[in-house]
């Protein structure tokens, strides 16, 4: 069953939560739990998360999840997942998580290996901090919600995590389709101490524009393509993009078990997750430098230049990790990156979309341009996904 994550399952900073199409009603009750799933899914084909911990697993790295909670029950999640806070209920613990955002989310960064299944996170190391900020299962978004955070529950829950909750990393997968000055501000704190916080670009499609707290200054944002590589047709687009990954993805349920989903909200966490290993293997790097070293390291965009759907390119985890940084323009186009399904084959292979057509294509001009030449061109702003996406 593929989840379409609706309108409002996770939701409403302002008012919503950014879904992909078609939308559809959540279903009232709380997640149960999901079959195991056995095989590797094809983004965890692309991605090789046991490539990735030769090089780095995230040890010691604390990543705030700032989303509906996160089910700590779940058998890949045991002993990846802190109390956290919950600023929904005002209790403190954020590990429970009724309609399952949030623990798929802190899945795809954190959870570990199984060996009944093909499912596991990039960053297995990390410590996931759990910040329960909304939770709405109500289509209605034009009516209050007694089950969603407001603004200032969001902007809370933000400072708590870069505060009594240490986190070195922030993963929104929620998103503001206006502006809040308590989250603006929340953000630029966060983004003043050191912590990368990264921000899904919205589920609204093309036309929808910018989304918050992702077109705020310094966030890094996420938009989503399919397994084509190509924009997945609900990823909005804009300045407030920074990068894209896989969006329709197979992730943790809660309690047990797994369910297929899409959205930029579960494109986001794969950024995260880099992140997360980049601050391991560099320990001495600040965030412009890591995030300089994820924005050069991406599979080019098509056309070789940055581009409002797109971002920089196609989010490459092995790259970021084992390349040395150089200048900020990119060499001759060598990786492909985006699988495609093979008549003949099960497997995936890398498509060529990504390739760039020619050896000097300047793909990071202004590199920690991710959120420095951005922010300025838009007024330092930033945008991103909504409430579970």
């Amino acid at each position: 069953m593929v989840v379409r994550w609706p309108v409002a399952v996770v939701a409403g900073l302002v008012v919503s939560v950014a879904v992909p199409v078609p939308r559809q009603a959540w279903a009232a009750q709380c997640l149960g739990p999901k079959p195991v799933v056995s095989a590797v899914p094809a983004e965890l084909k692309a991605y090789a998360p046991a490539r990735l911990a030769g090089l780095a697993t995230g040890a010691g790295v604390r990543v705030a999840v700032v989303d509906s909670g996160v089910d700590a029950r779940h058998p890949q999640l045991k002993g990846h997942v802190v109390a956290g806070r919950d600023f929904l209920r005002n209790e403190f613990a954020g590990r429970r998580d009724c309609v399952g955002h949030g623990t798929g989310v802190a899945g795809i960064i954190a959870a570990g290996a199984d060996a009944g299944s093909g499912v596991q996170g990039l960053a297995p190391g990390v410590t996931i901090v759990p910040v329960r900020v909304s939770e709405q299962q109500d289509i209605d978004e034009t009516t209050a919600t007694a089950s969603g955070g407001s603004s200032q529950t969001f902007a809370q829950g933000i400072r708590w995590a870069v505060g009594p909750g240490h986190a070195q990393v922030i993963n929104i997968s929620l998103v503001m389709p206006q502006e809040s000055e308590a989250v603006e501000s929340a953000i630029a704190d966060a983004v003043a101490a050191g912590v990368i916080v990264v921000a899904a670009a919205g589920n609204d499609g093309p036309d929808a524009g910018v989304v918050y707290p992702a077109a705020y200054p310094g966030v890094i944002g996420v938009g989503a393509v399919g397994a084509d590589g190509l924009r997945a047709s609900y990823s909005q687009v804009g300045e407030h993009v920074d990068l894209v990954a896989f969006g329709d993805v197979t992730v943790a349920s809660p309690v047990a078990g797994h369910q297929v989903v899409q959205g930029t909200s579960f494109a986001t966490p794969f950024v995260t997750a880099t992140v997360a290993l980049l601050k391991q293997r560099f320990p001495r790097e600040n965030a412009a430098q890591i995030t300089r070293r994820l924005l050069r390291s991406v599979d080019p965009a098509p056309g070789g230049a940055r581009s409002d759907e797109y971002g920089y390119g196609l989010l490459n985890p092995y790259r970021a990790l084992s390349e040395e940084a150089g200048p900020v323009v990119a060499a001759a186009p060598r990786v492909v990156a985006a699988p495609r399904r093979v008549a003949d084959s099960s497997e995936w292979v890398r498509a060529g979309w990504f390739a760039a057509g020619g050896a000097g294509l300047a793909v990071l001009a202004g590199v920690v341009a991710v959120v420095v030449g951005r922010g300025r061109r838009r007024g330092w702003r930033a945008g991103h996904d909504r409430m579970p996406g």
